[in-house]
Order: C-alpha cells, then structure tokens, then sequence
C-alpha cells in the first residue's frame, strides 16, 4: 500500500471507527498530577506552539512521568547503565520482553493515543516484510497482546515507510518522529519522537524529544547535552536532521504519520 492510499484508508478508518471497551490500563490516566506539559514549562521567552484538541500532540502533553529522579529501568527490571541522558521517565510500562525499543515506543504511544479516542480498531501498522498488521477489536489486553506483536515484526524501517516527511522541518510538530530505518545493510536504526514543541520569540522551534532504546527500557525524554542551558529542549534544523545524547540524525530524517497527528 503506498503512503497516499495508506493515509486515505486510515483517515477514513478513524472517522468510522466504533466504540471500543473501556479503557483498562496498566498505567496512570491522563489527568496526572505531573505530565510533560506540566513538568517541562517553556523556557524564558518561548511559547507553546498550538495542537488540535484530541490529537496526538495533545495527547503527548498529557504523558504522566514518574517522580523527579526516577531511573530508567530495562525490561527485565534492571537499571539501564547509562542515567547521563535523560531528563524524566514517562510513567508506562515497559513489558517483561525485550520488544518495546526505540520505534516500537513511538508505535506504542501511536496507539494508546488511538485507544484513548476509541479509535484503536482503525490502528494499522506496517511489518518489515511490507504486510499490515490491523488491530481486530476487543479488550485492552487484547490490544496490548497485538501490540507486542508489532514489536516482533515491525521496525524503524517499516514505520518509516507508512509516514511521510516533513517539508518544514522547522514546522516540526509534537507526533513527528526523526526515524533513521533499518535498510540497505543497516541491521537496526533508531527513532526519537517530538513529544511538544514551543517556539522562542525569533520564532526558532524547539522540541521535547523521547526515546527507548536497546534494549527494550522506559520511554525517557531526552537531556540536551550539547547545550545544558537548554534542559530538556532542542533546537530544530531546518534540514531535518537533529543531534540527541545517542544518536545523530542526518539531514532529512523528520517523518509524521501519514494520517496526521
């Protein structure tokens, strides 16, 4: 299915989709005491782009986080070895497999987005081998169940293929991912998703960036070690490319969904 065809069959699939059970999560609901938009202010000078009511970049906002502090824990319940390169731990969980990496937390929060508007039965993602895989219906554990088998068979490579890039990338948006995929001899790639955005009073973007990595750990939002006197923002280049504590994405690397966020 080509990018135009796959926006058009989900565009239509969210505005018909049925209502789902009610939601029945493992995890803090919106409404958290502490959540990004609450913990991470703009910085002197800059304001908050605006995002649709209901949308993915909304719904970004809202993640809970876990206390100031918290450590960021790999799947099996240990400390990851690196704690240099965050800033805070959104409060989901991980799963007790090594599945839910880098463009598999992108997916995952994609798609409790998608729960959380009852939209989950439109929820189609691509495996490496070019099929896609649609969520039937049915409970919250029955969602979470075909999520993991998304993790098995998707990657960056797949995800990257059902989004477009972005042509402004100094329009970037909360919901674009910067996605290096796995291809051409690569054996794996990396994606880090724009979590908020606000712009300073020249008008530059800057962003909230959050990641998994290998192996499978907390979704994280990023530490601007290059420039501490940023905290957690990060300033977007209008080639698309971006700098983050592990990986450096090169020119034309920022994508959105082709549904929109």
């Amino acid at each position: 299915m080509n990018r135009a065809l796959f926006a058009l069959t989900l565009t239509t699939a969210l505005a018909a989709s049925p209502t789902l059970a009610s939601p029945n999560r493992p995890w803090k609901q919106q409404g958290s005491d502490d959540t990004i938009a609450r913990r991470f202010a703009p910085l002197k000078g800059m304001r908050r782009i605006d995002v649709s009511a209901g949308g993915f970049g909304e719904f970004l906002r809202g993640l809970p986080l876990l206390p100031v502090g918290s450590r960021v824990k790999l799947f099996n319940g240990q400390d990851k070895p690196n704690q240099s390169v965050h800033e805070a731990v959104v409060d989901i969980d991980v799963g007790g497999r090594d599945l839910q990496q880098c463009a598999d937390a992108v997916m995952r929060l994609y798609g409790e987005w998608a729960w959380s508007r009852q939209r989950a039965n439109a929820m189609c993602f691509r495996a490496a081998s070019g099929k896609n895989m649609c969520f039937g219906g049915g409970t919250y554990p029955t969602f979470r169940s075909w999520m993991n088998q998304v993790f098995t068979y998707a990657n960056t490579g797949s995800l990257r293929a059902q989004m477009r890039k972005v042509e402004d990338p100094l329009h970037a948006m909360p919901g674009d991912v910067y996605i290096v995929g796995a291809s051409g001899g690569m054996p794996f790639g990396h994606a880090v998703l724009v979590v908020d955005a606000a712009d300073d009073a020249r008008g530059q973007r800057h962003l909230l960036l959050a990641q998994s990595y290998m192996p499978a750990q907390s979704i994280h939002v990023l530490k601007n070690v290059d420039h501490p006197e940023l905290g957690a923002w990060f300033g977007a280049r209008a080639d698309g490319g971006m700098r983050t504590p592990q990986w450096l994405f090169g020119p034309g690397s920022l994508y959105r969904f082709a549904g929109g966020s």
